[in-house]
């Protein structure tokens, strides 16, 4: 596609790449995608492009600009499994990328794309990691960024990212929704390429996060795999990614998807779980401390709902205490990651005691952050400070906090 397109012209949707004629061998691309590994090459080295053949939208790759992103590993997670319910638990842990994020994934392709079509200046509204991605990938590749976020509702571990890379940096007086409708106008008018999950070419690319993970597990499918739910647009990129493997071949069975929400950002949970499914009633204004998914209309809802309801999957909600505790026992393991992340595992909790999720089921556990994003949420809970948007204290069950002591190595002999 060579135009700038975002929504279907007809019917007002979200635009989906598709391949006409696709086919492909899996038993050559899984050999090809292996050797790739070993390769020096920029494009090899990337656990985006070395996947290529399943995101072939450019028709030579001479606008792509790489930062070496993918390459997440499979983390193993027994005291995670535990608290879960789960006899074994395996993290995929997307806070390893270049800017500490999936977003990576889908930023080299979204930006990618803007230089296929000659644009100079892209654009994003960003509760954090949308931020930092796309500034740091815009700038390598010679674009202007321009990020908008919503003012007073971003880490400083994020905004210090965008800031760092070089982007032009908005802070509206708004929450995302209403940002993201203000920056669609400004785009259109001012001929900046929009580089937001309504973009499909973002979702191409983190489409090879689940390519990646099946690779990592020799093509054996899980039962499940967990996600937090925001803008939605990993739960349709994941979809689509199991469809298409399995219509090429590639694999036999579509995992389950279980998208996991914030109890006070949870409009696909209400959405799923409603008896009409037609409509999403947004939440006005969404709350949670998990910012990277504090947001009350998705905009990829549609999608999302089909490739949750096409994998007999599911959506659940957990309170910022369930998240909170979560995310300590995630680091007790040896493991960090951001708030968000760790709703997974809240979720994962809450599946396996409703009985929906088996305790021997087969599980993979998308954590989208790195840790550093949000380090004060982490000294705030382990503190006994930190406080729910609604000013509820939130306990530190698992809190680890730091002992002051005098110089005197009797006493701290004594003391430990």
């Amino acid at each position: 596609m060579t135009e700038v397109l975002y929504n279907c012209l007809r019917c007002g949707g979200l635009l989906e790449v598709r391949y006409p004629d696709w086919e492909l061998d899996p038993a050559a691309m899984k050999a090809v995608w292996r050797s790739r590994r070993l390769c020096n090459q920029p494009l090899d080295q990337s656990g985006v492009w070395r996947f290529r053949e399943i995101i072939p939208f450019l028709q030579n790759l001479d606008s792509v600009v790489s930062l070496r992103e993918g390459n997440t590993p499979l983390l193993d997670a027994p005291k995670a499994a535990e608290y879960g319910g789960l006899d074994q638990l395996v993290f995929k842990h997307q806070g390893f990328n270049p800017t500490g994020s999936f977003k990576d994934n889908g930023m080299t392709c979204g930006v990618a794309q803007a230089r296929r079509l000659g644009m100079r200046r892209v654009a994003c509204v960003s509760t954090g990691n949308t931020s930092a991605s796309m500034a740091a990938y815009a700038s390598a590749a010679g674009l202007e960024p321009l990020i908008f976020i919503p003012h007073g509702n971003i880490s400083y571990g994020k905004l210090a990212q965008a800031l760092e890379y070089g982007a032009r940096t908005f802070q509206v007086e708004a929450n995302f929704d209403q940002i993201l409708a203000l920056v669609r106008t400004l785009a259109e008018r001012l001929g900046i390429y929009l580089l937001n999950s309504i973009n499909p070419f973002r979702i191409e690319g983190q489409k090879t996060i689940i390519v990646e993970m099946l690779d990592q597990r020799d093509w054996n499918e899980p039962d499940w795999i967990a996600l937090p739910g925001g803008n939605l647009g990993n739960t349709s990129a994941f979809g689509k990614a199991l469809r298409e493997m399995l219509r090429l071949g590639f694999i036999q069975r579509v995992p389950r998807l279980a998208v996991i929400q914030a109890e006070g950002a949870a409009p696909f949970y209400e959405l799923f779980h409603s008896s009409r499914r037609g409509a999403l009633a947004a939440v006005a204004h969404p709350e949670t401390l998990a910012t990277a998914i504090k947001i009350g209309d998705p905009v990829s809802w549609p999608k999302a709902l089909k490739e949750v309801a096409e994998s007999c999957g599911t959506v659940e909600k957990v309170t910022e205490q369930e998240i909170a505790d979560a995310k300590a026992v995630i680091g007790q393991c040896g493991i960090g990651c951001e708030p968000a992340s760790a709703a997974t595992l809240a979720g994962i909790r809450k599946l396996t005691a409703a009985g929906v999720m088996r305790r021997d089921a087969d599980v993979v556990a998308v954590l989208t952050g790195n840790l550093l994003k949000d380090p004060d949420y982490i000294y705030r809970y382990h503190t006994e400070q930190l406080e729910a948007p609604d000013g509820r204290h939130i306990q530190s069950t698992f809190g680890n906090q730091p002992v002051v002591v005098p110089n005197d190595p009797e006493k701290i002999a004594a003391l430990l």
